[in-house]
């Protein structure tokens, strides 16, 4: 094992294979070598919906009632959740607030999206590269601006792309829950759960968006909103269950910004 601690801390991840029934050592690297790459690969299309559905189901806690208070309930939004992989807890947490939450399938049109009269779009997790979800960057573009947005994890650095920035592979991933992010705007810091291997290159997002977190562990982008448009994103999963609650925040914001943009009477 501490050998390869040693080769993971100076190579960075690495493809590798454990068997205890093939115990040939050159057949198992040529089998670890032939394991397809993460890069390039669209793995969300694997785990995406077949079709879109309602979420009903609300987050609970240990004793059986509600993890929000009624005061903190609010009015009944309509948020359109595009499925890249995502997790229930994001649901169950739209939901508790209120919302009247439709999940749809990863390639579904902006006409389709907006068909449904959403107060608000929300682009979730999922896995793989994200460069290689090029459905989704192009329904992101066209659906920018045109309700409020909230994305998290690939749904973040799916709304990078589709502003022109990148992406990159990291050299470790983030992984686990006691991941330290920094909030620029108040200097807190917030332990967060983190799964991701890929990451927003800060350098190309340009000046139409406002770096709102980082990362303390690697000073990479962990969070980002539009300088004008009602949109911001998140690396990291505030939705942690079980996991830090630190960052249930961002789904007030979420839903404020909805409320803001309702009382502007804005449309597409």
């Amino acid at each position: 094992t501490r050998v390869l601690t040693r080769i993971l801390r100076n190579r960075g991840s690495q493809m590798g294979i454990i068997s205890t029934i093939d115990l040939d050592l050159h057949s198992l690297v040529q089998k670890a070598r032939n394991l397809p790459s993460i890069v390039g690969r669209d793995l969300v299309r694997e785990v995406t919906c077949e079709g879109p559905y309602e979420w009903t189901e609300k987050e609970i806690n240990i004793y059986g009632s509600s993890m929000i208070s009624s005061e903190e309930l609010n009015e009944n939004y309509n948020v359109v959740v595009y499925d890249f992989g995502v997790k229930r807890n994001i649901l169950r947490i739209l939901a508790t607030y209120g919302c009247h939450v439709t999940v749809v399938p990863a390639s579904t049109s902006p006409e389709e999206v907006l068909s449904l009269n959403p107060d608000g779009i929300l682009l979730s997790n999922g896995p793989g590269d994200p460069s290689a979800v090029s459905y989704a960057i192009e329904n992101t573009k066209k659906l920018i601006g045109k309700k409020p947005m909230f994305g998290i994890c690939l749904g973040h650095q799916i709304i990078a792309l589709a502003f022109g920035g990148k992406t990159f592979k990291l050299r470790f991933g983030h992984h686990g829950g006691n991941q330290p992010v920094r909030d620029l705007a108040t200097g807190k810091v917030e332990i967060t759960a983190q799964n991701h291997n890929f990451a927003v290159d800060i350098e190309s997002l340009g000046d139409h968006m406002e770096i709102t977190h980082i990362n303390l562990n690697d000073h990479t982008l962990e969070g980002m909103k539009h300088k004008e448009y009602p949109l911001f994103s998140v690396q990291y999963h505030p939705e942690a269950s079980p996991g830090p609650h630190d960052s249930r925040y961002l789904f007030e914001r979420f839903i404020n910004m909805m409320k803001e943009y309702a009382s502007e009477g804005r449309s597409t």
